[in-house]
């Protein structure tokens, strides 16, 4: 008898769509073209932020073969495809390119099982829940990340940031198959969520923290997966493109008056204020500091008010001091903790769609 050889069949790796916007993961260390704000040229800059070449020279196909020769391991996880619908900075990143993005994602929805975005770590958080709420209910794996230094030096955290985040957006293809259904950031060694991660340190290589929110997973050797904290999605995907912009982010300072401080924000066309008041809610309650006088003209002028909390973590409960009570009576919005930046986006969002209550979570926010 004739032995027949044991045919061994390979699963079909998964698609991943992996999006580069810009930031230091692609920077060229020794040199970086970028265009001059002030006169729109191209100028030659050594040792500050860019990338691999001016924008309009990088290719998709030539960086993907950069960074698979750069980071071969990539190949085992996924079949990549690169695109690159911006090259920029991340301080120039804001609600046009949010938008860009998110229609990018959206437009592939069917095409991919994972979508990956490279990006700079210094609006990444801005950036991940502006994703999570225009794209709520998406349901797959959209994972951020980036570094802190470029993938080409060789102390760099790219690599392993790359990896890692590939491990967790295609987790759902090999054993323990967990499924991703929200925006993360992965970055350090953690997958976060990524409207409720921040950037807490400006050099070290564990560069976000999740905040209010413990990490959904901790790569070591293993992954350990928190699968308990992941976000259960719950009714149909309606994507949403729409955001408002024209926020400001309001801190509570003793001794400010805020009528001479900030007079009528609604005659400089802003529509929405982030109100970061102390600890749990509190601001001061006299008429003369001027707090709740101010916002109840602000209030009156048509400006929407979320009361939020200069504290990074923590309840908001408001109701427990008078002047909190006494806002919350003026119409002023509260609601559980956010950070920052996804309160402010959050703002933007809830501006362009008025029937969405900032003090209800769409996306594992708060």
């Amino acid at each position: 008898m004739h032995e027949h050889p044991v045919m061994m069949v390979s699963k079909p790796l998964p698609r991943c769509l992996l999006i580069h916007t810009g930031g230091t993961l692609g920077m060229d260390p020794s040199a970086s073209y970028e265009p001059d704000a002030l006169d729109g040229h191209i100028h030659l800059k050594r040792g500050t932020g860019g990338s691999f070449s001016p924008a309009a020279a990088l290719r998709p196909g030539t960086m993907l073969d950069q960074l698979l020769f750069a980071v071969p391991e990539l190949r085992a996880f996924a079949n990549l495809k690169l695109e690159i619908p911006f090259n920029v900075d991340s301080s120039r990143v804001g609600p046009a390119e949010w938008v860009k993005l998110a229609r990018l994602i959206h437009d592939n929805r069917d095409s991919y099982d994972a979508f990956l975005i490279v990006h700079g770590t210094d609006t990444m958080a801005y950036t991940a829940a502006a994703l999570s709420f225009m794209l709520a209910g998406f349901r797959k794996p959209i994972v951020l990340t980036g570094s802190q230094l470029p993938l080409a030096m060789p102390r760099s955290d790219a690599r392993q940031n790359l990896i890692d985040s590939l491990t967790c957006a295609t987790a759902f293809f090999t054993p323990p198959h967990v499924l991703l259904q929200e925006v993360a950031i992965c970055f350090g060694g953690r997958l976060m969520r990524g409207n409720c991660a921040q950037k807490v340190h400006s050099n070290s290589y564990r560069a976000f923290d999740s905040i209010n929110h413990p990490p959904l997973a901790i790569l070591g050797v293993e992954v350990d997966w928190n699968a308990s904290q992941m976000l259960k999605v719950n009714g149909v995907y309606r994507p949403r493109f729409k955001l408002d912009p024209r926020v400001i982010r309001v801190p509570v300072i003793p001794g400010l008056d805020p009528r001479t401080a900030y007079g009528n924000l609604a005659e400089r066309n802003v529509k929405g204020i982030v109100l970061e008041a102390f600890g749990v809610g509190n601001m001061p309650d006299l008429p003369k500091f001027g707090w709740l006088p101010w916002l109840k003209s602000t209030i009156k002028e048509g400006v929407k008010v979320y009361l939020s909390s200069q504290c990074t973590s923590g309840d908001l409960q408001p109701e427990l001091y008078r002047a909190g009570s006494a806002a919350l009576e003026m119409g002023v919005e509260g609601g559980p903790q956010m950070t920052a930046e996804a309160a402010v986006v959050k703002m933007m969002f809830c501006l362009a769609y008025p029937d969405i209550p900032m003090g209800v979570a769409i996306a594992g926010e708060m």
